[in-house]
């Protein structure tokens, strides 16, 4: 494995394990504001970026790389309103996607063809991640400061991308 791409590989990790923590922390917020719909969803997010990262971990090792095991940065534990907190986590996945994007342009630079294939995989993910939060987002606006009882409830059984 070309030593740059695992390099930026290993980075990506740490991101995915971080959005991994940033769900658990947003989750065990909402669940402590009775938010158990919102809070399930966030669960499941938090599973889900656990499983990116590992996808990653996996990838560099059968390439004949080293995946690295980094440490985290503690998240934040008050994220504000429901709203305050899905726009947090839709500029978080703006974000992971722009990583992703850059990892593309690493391996089309050091004309690794295989890891740029295996990544198209997360950009078709981060757009339906995206698109998803977005779609929370606008049921947000739709309500306003109405029903969050029939959010909440929708929010149980709202689909996680996978």
């Amino acid at each position: 494995m070309i030593q740059e791409v695992q390099n930026v590989l290993n980075v990506q990790i740490e991101k995915e394990g971080y959005s991994s923590n940033l769900y658990l922390s947003m989750a065990s917020w909402a669940e402590k504001k009775g938010f158990k719909g919102v809070s399930s969803f966030l669960y499941r997010q938090a599973d889900e970026e656990r499983d990116h990262m590992l996808r990653i971990f996996h990838y560099i090792n059968e390439r004949g790389g080293k995946a690295c095991v980094p440490e985290f940065a503690k998240p934040a534990d008050d994220f504000g309103t429901i709203k305050e907190m899905f726009e947090q986590v839709f500029a978080h996945e703006k974000f992971i996607s722009e990583s992703i994007l850059d990892l593309v342009s690493v391996c089309i630079e050091h004309k690794d063809y295989t890891t740029q294939q295996f990544l198209q995989w997360f950009v078709e993910e981060q757009v339906e991640e995206e698109s998803s939060v977005q779609e929370i987002l606008d049921k947000l606006e739709l309500i306003g400061d109405g029903n969050m009882y029939m959010f909440d409830k929708d929010m149980e059984s709202f689909n996680v991308v996978e």
